[in-house]
């Protein structure tokens, strides 16, 4: 199977749309269309059921594509790691949520600048839930990812920093002059909903809060009163004036970890993981 045939089968599976797909893909839609059926022939299975009503896909079009999708990061992430495997000045790219675990990351960062030989760290900072992605494309070596809130398979971790969680609330609210809270204080604060953060799949859970993807977005809101959120104590470091942190006594304890694609040979890697573990060894992170 070659990974053209992948794309062309990812487009249609997507699209549900043979014209969209081969318009996506930048190619004419018989092409298109004969290429799927000959990976149809190939396979031995339907992958789309098609009838005048539309393209819908199979069981077995569903878990190809669910499989196409890792093959085609692998085999993206296969190409940029090889590259930078030969471009001796490269730096080290580290994937981490903006605004997250910002002391840790100073901190590591600081220490691998101390080590003889070691490459730079070029620090690609993204939105919630994005590392995962970026490590399995290859277009980060590393990232600073959060256990169970993140999605670690396939990948190697080392434990960094386990920490209680915080509400952020808006500096006026009655809650904000709390010393300590529950979590079943802060689940149905009237005319103050949580913020609901996207699934692993990109879908959002139920609930009245607003749906939010940046921390710039839930900053905003949080401050115009109209949401609170609980996160890690140290995720602080983008705290605003108008906001205010209290400990959630009883919420779900979150460890840091350093993320690495599962089975890397890289030494570089491996340096910034010895260093992070000495760190963490040393002296609390």
């Amino acid at each position: 199977m070659e990974t053209r045939e992948l794309r062309y089968f990812v487009a249609v599976a997507e699209e549900l749309h043979f014209g969209r797909a081969a318009a996506r893909l930048g190619i004419a839609q018989p092409p298109l269309s004969r290429a799927i059926g000959q990976l149809e022939r190939r396979l031995g299975v339907r992958l789309f059921d098609r009838d005048r009503r539309g393209v819908a896909l199979t069981d077995a079009g569903r878990v190809l594509l669910r499989e196409a999708g890792t093959a085609l990061d692998a085999v993206t992430a296969a190409v940029s790691r090889t590259r930078r495997a030969g471009d001796s000045s490269r730096s080290l790219v580290l994937a981490t949520k903006a605004g997250a675990s910002h002391e840790l990351l100073r901190r590591l960062l600081d220490a691998v600048a101390d080590e003889p030989g070691a490459p730079p760290v070029e620090v690609m900072l993204c939105e919630v839930g994005e590392q995962a992605g970026l490590l399995r494309t290859g277009r980060a070596d590393v990232a600073i990812m959060h256990r169970p809130v993140d999605d670690l398979a396939g990948f190697d971790t080392e434990d960094l920093l386990t920490e209680g969680q915080v509400a952020m609330l808006p500096a006026g609210h009655p809650l904000a002059a709390r010393d300590q809270l529950t979590l079943a204080e802060v689940q149905h604060v009237p005319g103050l909903p949580i913020a609901r953060w996207p699934r692993l799949d990109g879908t959002y859970p139920e609930g009245p809060g607003p749906e939010v993807r940046t921390q710039s977005q839930l900053a905003q809101l949080v401050a115009l009163g109209r949401t609170l959120l609980v996160i890690p104590a140290s995720s602080r470091a983008w705290q605003w004036p108008q906001h205010v942190a209290v400990p959630v006594v009883d919420a779900p304890a979150i460890t840091t970890v350093l993320a690495w694609p599962a089975g890397s040979r890289s030494r570089a890697v491996a340096g910034i993981v010895r260093t992070a573990a000495g760190l963490r060894d040393s002296a609390p992170i």
